[in-house]
């Protein structure tokens, strides 16, 4: 068992063409990915920002809510979103997320899989 506690939290601005910053805190490296997994994080979008739409080409990507509340955009239909909540985008569809509080943030974990080839 390996223990994973050093780690880079991310500051990107306007993400995916998004209001704001996204915080992004990945869990595991490229090596313990394995090439398998795209991304494996923790995801802080403070109020007001958000995580632009964006397509997934060759792999999915699902968003796990563990705290706040925001709106989800499924390929063009907003869904609203809690702690608890998850969300997937399959291959080849869009999705963006946004927080719409005005105080406390919206965090997540956030899991691409890449398509077997």
């Amino acid at each position: 068992m390996a223990l994973l506690n050093e780690r880079k939290i991310l500051d990107c601005e306007k993400k995916s063409g998004g209001k704001g910053h996204v915080l992004i805190e990945p869990l595991l490296g490229e090596k313990e990915r394995a090439g398998q997994c795209g991304l494996y994080a923790k995801v802080i979008l403070e109020p007001g920002c958000s995580l632009g739409h964006h397509f997934h080409h060759g792999e999915s990507e699902t968003y796990y809510i563990l705290a706040g509340q925001g709106t989800y955009n499924d390929n063009g239909k907003n869904i609203p979103v809690k702690a608890g909540d998850v969300t997937f985008c399959p291959d080849g569809e869009g999705h963006s997320l946004e927080n719409t509080e005005k105080a406390g943030n919206l965090i997540f974990m956030a899991l691409i899989i890449k398509n077997k080839n």
